[in-house]
């Protein structure tokens, strides 16, 4: 191959990476801080309001998922927590869609196989953070937000 011909390929994939993996990278990387923001805000918001936060991003074998497990008073807690900018495609909560209701519980019975006791309360909370373009948070907290929807024995 001619040497000038391989710089010129080299020279416009160059280009081409520097213009567009720079804009998918950092559209990428505000939207995973915003959500690792997200998360902060919620544990904090969780703790002042008598939560004990026992582990954070737990995944279970079986592909499931849960944002954060705590405690409030005797009940055992599964929180997903939903960070926007703003709400003009809805409120958070209503992303948490069937699918997403699938993993959440798939995460929450790998938590009580873990813990070998069928016999507690347990419930599941959404958690909504909305960060505005100034920097003020409005967090809420809506509790028992779904059930489990099957009656899954673990």
């Amino acid at each position: 191959m001619n040497s000038a011909l391989a710089q010129s390929i080299a020279d416009l994939s160059s280009r081409w990476h520097n213009r567009f993996s720079h804009w998918r990278k950092s559209s990428k990387s505000g939207h995973l801080r915003r959500g690792v923001l997200g998360e902060k805000l919620a544990c904090r918001y969780l703790k002042r309001n008598g939560y004990k936060i026992l582990f954070c991003n737990f995944r279970g074998r079986s592909g499931g998922e849960i944002d954060v497990v705590c405690r409030d008073n005797d009940t055992l807690v599964f929180v997903e927590v939903k960070t926007r900018g703003r709400e003009d495609f809805g409120r958070p909560f209503e992303a948490v869609d069937r699918e997403k209701r699938k993993r959440i519980s798939r995460g929450a019975l790998a938590w009580l196989r873990m813990l070998d006791n069928p016999d507690i309360l347990f419930r599941f909370d959404v958690v909504e953070v909305i960060i505005a373009d100034g920097g003020k948070a409005r967090v809420e907290l809506i509790k028992n937000a779904f059930p489990l929807s099957k009656p899954y024995l673990y």
